[in-house]
């Protein structure tokens, strides 16, 4: 199995003697803790010292805001691959470590497979969205009369971009909501089938492989 030279950054030693026997656990790769971080100030200089391939960072430490320390490590860093795990559950946060530079982001309450999934497809390059974890504060449905009334210009130049269709972009809208397929297909009064269709032909289009791929990217083009 592949080395990853791994650092966790979090302040509670309970929490990290766990997390370590559920990273001995992954039947994928071997992870090799070269160092542990309890604060920022710590974790830059392990960091600089051990030069991991993988971070687990939790944004609540003493000392730095957890949003700043990860904006100083993908700063040093761009090639890190990074899973922001945390109690965090606000939307405001999510977005903001997403733009900051996370390549995941798992709650502390997820379970082992969960996260181990999570660990799995940032390392593999992918972008996770772990369960329970939105980007929107609310359930909040948008009709196709809605959308097209007030659409932006950044969902203009967006849906020109990726040749999306309104009712591609509404089914899009509506996964970054953290919909499934059935839920979606209620709302818009059509068939499961069809929406999966929709969203494999949106995922075809935008060049991503998964649901957390898709609402980064809506993200980053400020659709949500």
């Amino acid at each position: 199995m592949e080395n990853i030279r791994t650092i966790i950054a979090d302040d509670h030693q309970l929490f990290i003697t766990g997390l370590r026997s559920i990273l001995g656990d992954s039947d994928q790769y071997e992870f090799d803790v070269v160092a542990l971080a309890h604060d920022g100030d710590e974790l830059m200089e392990k960091l600089k010292l051990y030069i991991p391939d993988f971070l687990i960072l939790d944004l609540n430490m003493p000392g730095k805001d957890g949003l700043d320390v990860l904006k100083l490590v993908r700063k040093e860093n761009r090639d890190l691959k990074i899973l922001t795990l945390t109690m965090y559950d606000d939307s405001k946060i999510v977005k903001s470590a997403f733009k900051t530079g996370t390549d995941g982001y798992v709650l502390k309450n997820e379970g082992k497979e969960g996260l181990l999934r999570g660990i799995h497809e940032v390392l593999e390059g992918k972008t996770h969205l772990g369960e329970g974890v939105r980007l929107n504060e609310e359930l909040v449905t948008n009709s196709g009369v809605t959308i097209e009334r007030f659409i932006s210009p950044y969902e203009d130049r967006f849906i020109k971009k990726y040749n999306l269709t309104k009712r591609e972009i509404e089914i899009l809208r509506l996964i970054t909501q953290a919909l499934s397929n059935k839920e979606i297909a209620k709302e818009l009064f059509i068939s499961d089938q069809t929406v999966s269709v929709h969203r494999k032909n949106i995922m075809r289009k935008l060049g991503v492989s998964n649901t957390a791929g898709l609402i980064k990217l809506a993200y980053d083009n400020s659709l949500v």
